[in-house]
């Protein structure tokens, strides 16, 4: 018998959360949030073993924040739809105002760059003088980019300043809020001379910032 009349419809409610209640699987919904993968390219772009990556899958599938297609013998995943993105966003900054432990961890591991914020490099995407970098694999830089970004994945960066505009402001992106690779290629860049500071957010803040004003 349940302790209260409404017990049945908070229990509905908590599977949401009980997806979301470990941190590799809001690890693998931020991976895939950048594009849909197979269960082996989900594995090692989020740095998570295949077996169980597969397990905490099956768990965001039942939860419905990940759906799937075929595609002859391979199966790519995704989230179920915008909403979970938007959702995503709406979480991590619900989180990072109320934890101060989440704010110093984040400290701790990108460091203290001032970065540009969406709305700042939407305002200056049409300025010459600006150069927008994605420093993700190929592969995600193809699915989905900044407007007028260009390519150079940070395995390469150091072996292609030569094609940087020396006097440009260049602002680097990865792939999410979290992700150490955009700090890294702006400390390189500086290195080496160049204006350079991170997007905040890295491409899903930019997309997510996106979507909010277009609904």
């Amino acid at each position: 018998m349940s302790e209260f009349p409404e017990e049945p419809i908070y229990q509905q409610l908590a599977r949401v959360s009980k997806a979301l209640a470990s941190p590799v699987r809001l690890r693998l919904l931020d991976v895939l949030d950048q594009r849909e993968r197979t269960v082996e390219e989900l594995a090692t772009a989020a740095g998570v073993p295949l077996k169980n990556t597969s397990a905490q899958l099956q768990q965001l599938r039942a939860a419905h924040l990940v759906t799937s297609r075929r595609d002859g013998p391979r199966v790519y995943y995704r989230l179920a739809d915008e909403r979970v993105s938007r959702f995503l966003g709406e979480l991590q900054g619900f989180a990072h105002d109320r934890l101060a432990g989440l704010r110093d961890a984040v400290r701790d591991r990108l460091g203290t760059l001032e970065g540009v914020t969406a709305g700042e490099l939407a305002g200056r995407l049409a300025d010459p003088a600006t150069l927008v970098l994605d420093v993700r694999p190929a592969a995600d830089y193809a699915a989905g980019h900044v407007p007028g970004a260009i390519s150079v994945p940070l395995a390469e960066l150091r072996e292609r300043l030569a094609e940087l505009p020396r006097d440009a402001s260049i602002v680097a992106y990865c792939g999410g809020p979290y992700c150490v690779v955009s700090p890294e290629a702006v400390h390189v860049l500086r290195e080496h001379g160049f204006d350079a500071r991170p997007l905040d957010g890295g491409y899903l803040g930019w997309r997510r910032g996106c979507d909010s004003h277009s609904t």
